[in-house]
C-alpha cells in the first residue's frame, strides 16, 4: 500500500498571502505542501493585473498602520533575498471633498502614526503632477512612502524562494475536502491523500467553500480594470504620476502611473456591483465596462483618456464590514485560514504571510489582530468539517457598503 504523505503544513491557495505563507514556513524549517488549482501566479482570482497599489495613510482605519509598516520591511526583504524589485515608490494621493471620508481619513491616519505628508490643494496637485484635473473643491493628502507593488512577481518570487527552501509546491491540483485526523489534518485533491500537522486555508474567493464557518460570509465580486494610451505618456509614467485612490461623484476610484502594459490603469471600486460565484464570472469585459471607466478618465485624467490598451477583469472578496478575517478555526485549532480582501488586500501579503505562519506554528502572533478575528460576526458559523463542492449560485451575504460611504470600524 502506498504511504500517504506527511507535512507539517499544507497550505491551500498559492496567490499572494498563500505564497507568503509557504515561504514564511519554509524559511522556519517546516515540510510545507503548496496546493494551488490554477498555475502559479495566474489570472483566475485576485493577485494580478501587473500593479498592486501599497500606502501607508490608510483611509479605511489607522489601525492598519502598524501592520503596513511591517509589510514595507518584509516586502524590502523579500526583494533583497530574489534581487529583484518588487516594491516601486511613487507617492500615493488619497484625494476627495475636504469633508469626505477618504480624505479626512488618510489625513487622521497620517497625523496619528506621524507618517511623512502633504495636504494639497486640486490646483496645486494639478501643477506637481498635471496628469490629475481634479475638481477646485478637491483636497489631496500626498504620502511620499505610497507606491505600488507587482503581484504576479511577488508570488513568483515567494514561491521560488520557498522551494529554494525546500518547500513543495503543486500547480493545477484541487483540493476536493479535508478533514480533521487526530490532532492534524486530511486532504484529498483530485491527485492525492496527504497528510498534515497543521492547514492554512488562502484560497481568496474559494474560501467560503473551503472552510464551513466562512461559508455565506464572504461575497466575490466582478471587478474591471483599464489600461489606456495617455495622449501625453510623460505625465503618466511612475516618477511623476504618484498612485491614487479617490473619491469623486461618480464614486470611489483608484488608479496608476504607466508600467507592465503601455497604458494608464485604473478601476472603480466595486464596479458595476456584480455579486459572482467565482466558478461562474463572467471573465470577459464588456463594452459597458469600458464605457464607465473611459467617462471617467474623460472629466478627470484627460491627458491619459488615449486608446484601450487593455481591459481586464479580476475579482474582490468582500466580507460584511471589509475588513479581513484572519482566525483560527473555533473547533479546530490546527486550521487557520484568511481573507485579506474587500479589494484592499494585497499590499499586506507579506505580513500576513508571517501571520499565517505564527498561527499555524505556535497558534499565536505578535501582531495585534484581535480586530480581524472571525468572532465579530456572532462567533463564525459550524457546519460539517468537509467542505463542499462549488454551488452553481452564490450565497446571500449582507449589505455592503456603496462605493462612497465609509467603511466602518468594529473595534
Amino acid at each position: 500500500m502506498r504511504r500517504t504523505r506527511h507535512y507539517n503544513a499544507i497550505v491551500v491557495g498559492v496567490g499572494g498571502v498563500g505564497s507568503a505563507t509557504c515561504y514564511e514556513l519554509a524559511r522556519r524549517g517546516k515540510r510545507v505542501l503548496g496546493l494551488e488549482r490554477f498555475d502559479i501566479p495566474h489570472d483566475m482570482g485576485s493577485s494580478h493585473g501587473h500593479t498592486r497599489i501599497i500606502r501607508l495613510a490608510y483611509y479605511e482605519d489607522p489601525s492598519y498602520v502598524m501592520l503596513l509598516l511591517r509589510s514595507y520591511e518584509l516586502w524590502r526583504q523579500i526583494q533583497a533575498h530574489v534581487g529583484e524589485q518588487l516594491l516601486h515608490i511613487t507617492g500615493s494621493i488619497d484625494a476627495g471633498p475636504p469633508d469626505s471620508w477618504v480624505f479626512k481619513g488618510s489625513l487622521r491616519s497620517a497625523i496619528e502614526h506621524n507618517l511623512p505628508h502633504e495636504v494639497l490643494t486640486a490646483t496645486e496637485l494639478s501643477r506637481r503632477f498635471p496628469g490629475y484635473r481634479l475638481p477646485f473643491e478637491t483636497m489631496a493628502l500626498l504620502q511620499p512612502e505610497g507606491g505600488f507593488l507587482v503581484p504576479e512577481r511577488c508570488i513568483v518570487a515567494y514561491v521560488q524562494a520557498a522551494q529554494a527552501l525546500g518547500a513543495e509546491i503543486h500547480g493545477r491540483e484541487r483540493v476536493l475536502e479535508w478533514e480533521p485526523a487526530g490532532e492534524g489534518v486530511r486532504v484529498r485533491t483530485d491527485h492525492d491523500l496527504y497528510h498534515a500537522d497543521r492547514l492554512v486555508v488562502t484560497a481568496g474567493a474559494w474560501n467560503g467553500e473551503l472552510v464551513d464557518v466562512l461559508a455565506g460570509l464572504l461575497e466575490p465580486e466582478r471587478q474591471v480594470l483599464a489600461w489606456l494610451q495617455p495622449v501625453r505618456p510623460e505625465l503618466f509614467r511612475p516618477e511623476r504620476f504618484p498612485v491614487f485612490n479617490l473619491l469623486v461623484d461618480e464614486g470611489r476610484y483608484y488608479g496608476f502611473p504607466i508600467y507592465g502594459v503601455p497604458g494608464f490603469k485604473f478601476g472603480r471600486y466595486h464596479h458595476l456591483e456584480e455579486r459572482v460565484h467565482p466558478d461562474h464570472v463572467r471573465r470577459e469585459p464588456a463594452p459597458e465596462d469600458e464605457v464607465i471607466l473611459r467617462e471617467f478618465a474623460d472629466r478627470y485624467f484627460p491627458e491619459g483618456n488615449g486608446p484601450t490598451m487593455a481591459l481586464k477583469q479580476c475579482m474582490f472578496t468582500n466580507t460584511p464590514d471589509h475588513h479581513f478575517i484572519i482566525d483560527i478555526h473555533p473547533r479546530y485549532p490546527q486550521v487557520s485560514f484568511t481573507s485579506p480582501c474587500s479589494g484592499h488586500g494585497f499590499k499586506f501579503v507579506s505580513v500576513i504571510g508571517e501571520i499565517m505562519a505564527d498561527l499555524a506554528e505556535r497558534g499565536e502572533t505578535r501582531h495585534n489582530i484581535a480586530f480581524f478575528r472571525l468572532g465579530r460576526f456572532g462567533g463564525g458559523r459550524t457546519g460539517s468539517s468537509i467542505p463542499r463542492h462549488a454551488a452553481a449560485t452564490p450565497p446571500a451575504t449582507t449589505r455592503r457598503p456603496r462605493a462612497d460611504e465609509p467603511i466602518r470600524p468594529f473595534w
